[in-house]
């Protein structure tokens, strides 16, 4: 096993792992640890009180960053006739029907978020089994399958961040860059937890918001205090 580098090293010296922080402090501390030359995603993972296996437990749903993710999404939307036309003049970079649906059978993804009207969705369907490990199944849970393309499109790219929870009742996102203001990536941070907290389900008991923790591409975890966040 290769050795943890000069920058990582000097990064967990900065962060205290017996510590649950503030999340102001955590931001602060998260800055001073990013160390690479390359402007690192900030990402946000959260441990939930659920069991996803069981369908009264799932937690899903979409938040719109109120200062971007910081990523540049590329978009494909499954559309016809004026809708497509609405998809393409919205800034989508991949626009097609039975044509795109032939292009990802044949294994071509060319797009980070996925968007289809609904009356695409028989043909749209017959990809699952592509586009669901990828996590880029269109569902109007999220506001990925639609009759209003051109909303949907800009919210994509304005950073409407998909969330879904894994089997182990894990969730995480993309919150911003490194670059990004403190004070963008602290309302960022919170408004991801609200969404969560938001779409916490029915069959959900007890502590719903277990753990949160932000880390950079190249940096340590930090841990954050749920109830700086809203979580209880």
């Amino acid at each position: 096993m290769s050795k943890p580098g000069k920058r990582f090293r000097a990064a967990t010296e900065t962060v205290d792992n017996d510590k649950f922080y503030g999340v102001e402090e955590a931001v602060k501390v998260l800055k001073g640890a990013a160390k690479a030359k390359f402007d690192e995603t900030i990402e946000i993972a959260m441990n939930l009180g659920v069991d996803p296996r069981h369908a009264d437990q799932m937690v899903r749903g979409v938040c719109q960053l109120p200062h971007g993710s910081g990523r540049t999404l590329r978009v494909g939307v499954f559309a016809k006739g004026d809708k497509a036309e609405e998809a393409k003049k919205a800034g989508a970079e991949v626009v097609g029907a039975e044509d795109l649906v032939e292009q990802v059978q044949k294994g071509t993804i060319d797009f980070d978020r996925c968007i289809a009207t609904p009356d695409m969705m028989p043909l749209v369907g017959r990809l699952g089994k592509v586009l669901g490990p990828r996590g880029l199944m269109p569902n109007p849970k999220v506001g990925t399958v639609t009759t209003d393309v051109a909303e949907a499109v800009k919210a994509a790219k304005g950073g409407a961040v998909e969330f879904r929870v894994e089997k182990a009742g894990v969730i995480h996102a993309a919150s911003a860059r490194r670059a990004s203001p403190k004070e963008a990536l602290i309302d960022n941070i919170r408004a991801f937890a609200e969404a969560v907290i938001k779409a916490k389900p029915s069959g959900a008991k007890g502590t719903f918001l277990k753990k949160i923790a932000v880390t950079s591409t190249m940096g340590p975890g930090i841990k954050i205090e749920p109830a700086s966040v809203g979580g209880a």
